[in-house]
């Protein structure tokens, strides 16, 4: 990890007690313009009701509202537990931030763009990426064209075609864990510190610099360091729990199996052993008949047996 003093507080952490101060919006600002492509300025960290505090809260989101060209809402949203429904939450968060911040009796016109960025530190889904973005588009069934709306540009003169899907959320996941590379570009350099706390100390990567001075955890008060020490021992705790269930589910599932397996197995021998008696019991009674002098064709159409089977006894 470097000297003692390169010792860096979790991004996760940061974030939701450290990164709110106006003084250290820079951290934040470089995060979001390397991660979204594109310069932002933070104006204020919105209040709602999903910012709570505690090392085990349930909800770790915070609510940005950042300024490009429109000054829009952004969503950042840090996950360090496995959730189920993982997507619908995604979902319900950004439904949840349009609602919160728009006000009743207000135009839709005035409803803000809003991003999900998602700081996984757990293993969700398939895949080999360690970033994915989605966002919903209207694609043609027939002819696979993507519907433009016509918007008129406070500049313009005429409507200028925008995708119909730009007013929709967008989603970042940021998969902590699948970052497995020598950090080259700014966001490489923002997935090392992310994964492993490390910050180069010549680095360049908007924000890095600004986290350097900081998210040094030797650079906290103490009430501050027990905090995150309090965070940490939680996330901790939430992992051994969370690896102990995958062990007793991987336990039980193979006794279930083994379990199921003799069960079958019973059944199946009992079921075979029926029908071989069932069987025998036709082929003595079928003998018994033909020593009477009944033809073959009679037996099989009586007993339901093949006429191949009696013409060999």
């Amino acid at each position: 990890m470097g000297e003692k003093k390169d010792l860096y507080v979790r991004f996760d952490w940061a974030i939701k007690r450290l990164l709110r101060q106006k003084a250290n919006f820079g951290v934040l600002e470089g995060f979001l313009t390397v991660f979204l492509g594109e310069r932002i300025r933070i104006v204020e960290i919105l209040e709602s009701e999903s910012n709570q505090e505690g090392p085990d809260e349930k909800y770790n989101r915070v609510d940005i509202k950042a300024l490009d060209s429109k000054g829009e809402i952004v969503i950042i949203e840090v996950q360090n537990t496995r959730e189920l429904n993982f997507m619908e939450r995604l979902l319900f968060g950004t439904s949840k931030a349009v609602t919160e911040h728009i006000d009743k009796g207000q135009k839709y016109s005035n409803v803000k763009k809003v991003y999900s960025i998602s700081i996984v530190y757990f293993n969700i889904g398939e895949g080999s990426d360690y970033l994915y973005h989605g966002q919903t588009r209207f694609i043609g069934v027939h002819t696979h064209d993507e519907l433009l709306m016509h918007e008129k540009d406070r500049d313009a003169l005429v409507p200028v075609p925008e995708p119909a899907a730009k007013t929709f959320p967008e989603y970042y996941i940021i998969r902590v864990n699948e970052f497995d590379r020598v950090a080259v570009t700014p966001m490489e350099e923002w997935m090392r510190y992310l994964k492993d706390g490390v910050i180069e100390p010549d680095t360049t990567a908007p924000g890095l610099q600004e986290a350097r001075q900081r998210l040094q955890y030797y650079s906290m008060t103490k009430e501050e360091q027990r905090s995150y020490l309090d965070h940490m021992d939680f996330v901790n705790q939430m992992d051994d729990a969370m690896a102990a269930n995958r062990r007793e589910g991987r336990e039980e599932g193979l006794q279930e199996g083994l379990e199921r397996g003799r069960k079958e197995g019973l059944k199946e021998g009992l079921e075979k052993g029926l029908a071989q008696g069932r069987e025998e019991e036709r082929l003595r009674t079928a003998r018994a008949m033909m020593a009477k002098g009944y033809r073959p064709e009679e037996i099989a159409e009586l007993l339901s047996m093949d006429i191949e089977t009696l013409r060999h006894q």
